[in-house]
Parts: structure tokens; sequence; C-alpha cells
């Protein structure tokens, strides 16, 4: 599949086997836990599904005018690929092996602010890959530190606009049908702002370790009916041996 965009003409394919990915590291220490957390509590609520493909720091090629380009958002949402999972263990390529990322997210780093990138020529910006050559619906970019969140939205003009969130601070996303927000929270030994996904309804889903708790807590709850239940039992067989009256056992 081709398509013709600015100056490039795009194709969709593979990686080669023999292409050397970059071993960059992160930019931010805090970056794999934001990712795994927003990907654990879609798990744990059913919401990816068999060939939904989640990725963090993992790279999204398309190529340009003969040229292959590889961007890695630190958090990626694709709905539908459609081939087997081993296919895109390197890498995954859009219209080849599957649908356009719903939702890009990067993670602001303390470096070079490339996020913003508009940069045409190639190699393209992060900004100018997603907005124009992949054409995400969905681009987040947070800044962990101080929680500030921005949401752009593609546009039928095909450029990114920047999103106002609702009463409660959240932003919906139509396409996996979740509100997407910003909530204090302590995981992974980091307290501070994560990005949370809510359902239609306005419930949180939870992590893994909320789940636990809760579960903790319903136990415990439980224990305590059942300790209540034994002493109102006690007591009232006491009173029926006052009364002369042998209770039944």
């Amino acid at each position: 599949m081709t398509t013709l965009t600015q100056d490039y003409q795009i194709t969709w394919e593979k990686l080669p086997d023999d292409y050397k990915l970059p071993d960059d590291p992160v930019d931010n220490i805090n970056q794999p836990a934001l990712a795994a957390a927003l990907t654990e509590s879609l798990q744990l609520a059913g919401k990816i599904s068999a060939n939904a493909l989640t990725t963090t720091n993992y790279g999204i090629c398309a190529t340009l005018n003969n040229k292959m380009v590889i961007k890695a958002p630190d958090w990626a949402f694709i709905a539908k690929i459609n081939v087997s999972r081993e296919e895109v263990t390197r890498s995954y390529t859009p219209q080849l092996q599957g649908d356009i990322p719903v939702i890009v997210m990067e993670f602001v780093s303390d470096t070079q602010e490339t996020e913003y990138s508009i940069k045409a020529t190639y190699p393209p910006g992060k900004w100018f890959f997603y907005e124009r050559i992949l054409k995400v619906p969905n681009y987040i970019i947070f800044e962990p530190d101080s929680g500030s969140f921005e949401m752009y939205r593609l546009q039928t003009t095909e450029q990114y606009i920047l999103q106002e969130p609702d009463e409660n601070q959240r932003y919906w996303i139509v396409e996996m049908n979740l509100y997407l927000g910003v909530s204090q929270g302590t995981r992974e030994n980091r307290t501070g702002k994560w990005l949370r996904w809510w359902d239609e309804q306005g419930n949180l889903l939870p992590w893994g370790t909320e789940l636990a708790e809760q579960e903790g807590q319903r136990t415990e709850q439980e224990r305590q009916r059942a300790e209540q239940e034994r002493q109102r039992a006690e007591r009232l067989a006491a009173q029926l041996r006052a009364a002369g009256i042998e209770p039944e056992v």
C-alpha cells in the first residue's frame, strides 16, 4: 500500500531481519512503570482482546521515499493486529500487520522536547510522524513529575487539536470506550501522578495491587461479620440459660 503526503511517498513494509534497531535507553526512570500500569489495568478489566497489542518503547515503522522510519512511543495501543504475535516481535508496521495505533503516548523526558517536533524533512519529528504519516487519532503528552497532561485529537483537517477535559478532568477516548485522566497513587515504590483509565460509568479500572487490597478488605469484613454473628449467638445462648432453657446446639 502506498500513500502520498507532503513530499513523502509512504509504503508499509516489514522491518528487514538484518535492520539494526537503535539501542537507546529510556529517558526517564518512570517510563516503564507508567506504561506497565496503563496496560495492567486494561488487562485486568478485560479491555485487551486476543489480537490487540500494547507497546512500550517499541518500534512502529513506515517507509518514506524508500527510507525506513522508526518511532518508539512510550506507550501505544493497537486495537487489532492481523498477523501472529511472533511476526511483530521486533517492530510493528501499521497497514501491513494490522491497524493504525488508536493512541500513542509520550512521557516527557528531561532531555530534548522531541515530543513536539513537527520537523517534516527526513527523518521526521515525532509529532509530524504521528500526525501526518501514521495519522494516529489520539496523541498524549504526559509530564510525570507535575502530572500535566495534554491530549491532542486528529481532526478532519488531519491536524492535531488540543482537547479540553470534562468536568472530572478526564478525556474520552472514543475508540477505546474509556476515559483517560490523571490520579495520585503509589505503585512500584513510586508515589506521584499516574495516567489512569475510567469506564463509561466513571469507575476506575484498578491495578492488581488495588484489587488485592479490595479483596483483603472484603475478607476482613466477612471475618468481622462472622465474629459479630458468633458473639450474638453466644449472648442469645447465655440469655436462654439464664431463663432456664438449654439452647439447642
